[in-house]
C-alpha cells in the first residue's frame, strides 16, 4: 500500500475487452484489461497533469461467456469530411447503419455478462508540475467515487457496456465483504490468459504528461514567435499547451490471473517488447 492509491468497484451487466487479433469479429479477453481499467478512473476524475498507474485488478465476478449478432457500419468519416460539414452543413451525408443500410452490417460478438472488478492504481504527477498537491487530486478522486460523480459514463470496454462504480477505502477489505455477500455464489479464479493487451500507451510515454499554459505564458509564446503570426489570425501562434505529444504504441503483457488478482503494475508486470529487427 501506498499513500497515493486509490481502490474503485466496478460492475456491470454486459463487457467486452476486445482482443486486438480478431479482425472482423469481436472477441472479448476474459478479464478487464489495464486500458480498459484506466478508461474508468479517467472517467471519474482526470486532470492533464495526473496519470493513473494501475496496481491488481481483483475479479469478483468473472461473469458468463454470451454471443449476440449486432448492426455495425463499415463506413468512415474523414477528417476533410468533417471540416466540410462544418462549414457548409448542408454537404451533410452521415453514415446509415442499421438492418438493410447501405453502410450497415451484421457481426457476431462474444462477450461477458454480469462482471464486478476491482481495481487498485496509483496516482501519479506528470514531470511538468501543477499548482496543486498530488494529496489534492488524490482527495478529489475519492469524494468523487463515493458521490457517484463522472465526467462521463464509464463503461467497460465499449461504450453500449455502461458499467456503475463505487469507491472503497482498501481492496483486501473490500474483497472479503464482497466474498461474504455473495456466499455460495463466490466462485476463486484463476486462468493463465497469456499475452494480453496492457495499454495502447507505453507506460514511460504517459509520465510526461501536459498542462494548460496560463494566460501570460500562452500570449508570452505568440510573442516570442513573431514567424508564426499570421496577419489574420495572430491567435493561431500562441500554443495552448507544454508538453510531449506521446504517439499511440500498442503495448503487451503476460497477464496472470492467480486467486482472483491481476498483477499489472508496470514495474512489476513481464512485457512484451517488440525484438530489434537483425541486420
Amino acid at each position: 500500500m501506498t499513500d497515493n492509491q486509490i481502490t474503485l468497484r466496478v460492475w456491470g451487466d454486459y463487457a467486452c475487452f476486445t482482443r486486438p487479433e480478431m479482425k472482423v469479429e469481436r472477441v472479448s479477453y476474459p478479464v478487464i484489461t489495464p486500458s480498459a481499467a484506466r478508461g474508468v478512473l479517467e472517467a471519474v476524475f482526470w486532470e492533464p497533469e495526473i496519470y493513473y498507474l494501475i496496481d491488481a485488478i481483483h475479479v469478483i465476478r468473472r461473469g458468463n461467456w454470451f454471443s449476440f449478432r449486432r448492426n455495425e457500419v463499415i463506413g468512415v468519416i474523414s477528417l476533410d469530411s468533417a471540416k466540410t460539414w462544418m462549414k457548409s452543413p448542408e454537404k451533410t451525408s452521415p453514415i446509415q447503419a442499421g438492418g438493410g443500410a447501405p453502410d450497415g452490417t451484421q457481426r457476431n460478438m462474444l462477450a461477458l455478462q454480469g462482471v464486478e472488478y476491482l481495481i487498485t492504481a496509483e496516482i501519479c504527477q506528470t514531470g511538468l508540475g501543477s499548482r496543486h498537491t498530488l494529496k489534492t487530486y488524490i482527495e478529489e478522486f475519492r469524494r468523487r467515487a463515493r458521490a457517484g460523480k463522472c465526467y462521463h459514463r464509464p463503461y467497460l470496454g465499449v461504450r453500449e457496456f455502461a458499467c456503475d462504480f463505487e469507491g472503497e477505502d482498501d481492496a483486501e477489505f473490500a474483497l472479503e465483504r464482497r466474498k461474504q455477500e455473495l456466499g455460495s455464489e463466490w466462485r476463486g479464479y484463476d486462468d493463465n490468459i497469456g499475452l494480453m493487451l496492457y495499454d495502447v500507451f507505453a507506460p514511460e510515454a504517459r509520465m510526461h504528461g501536459f498542462r494548460w499554459l496560463p494566460e501570460g505564458e500562452h500570449l508570452a509564446d505568440a510573442r516570442a514567435h513573431p514567424e508564426r503570426v499570421k496577419k489574420d489570425k495572430p491567435e493561431e501562434a500562441a500554443r495552448r499547451t507544454a508538453g510531449i505529444l506521446a504517439k499511440p504504441e500498442a503495448v503487451f503483457f503476460f497477464a496472470d490471473v492467480r486467486d482472483g488478482k491481476l498483477d499489472c503494475h508496470p514495474t512489476r508486470a513481464q512485457f512484451a517488447r517488440k525484438q530489434p529487427a537483425e541486420a
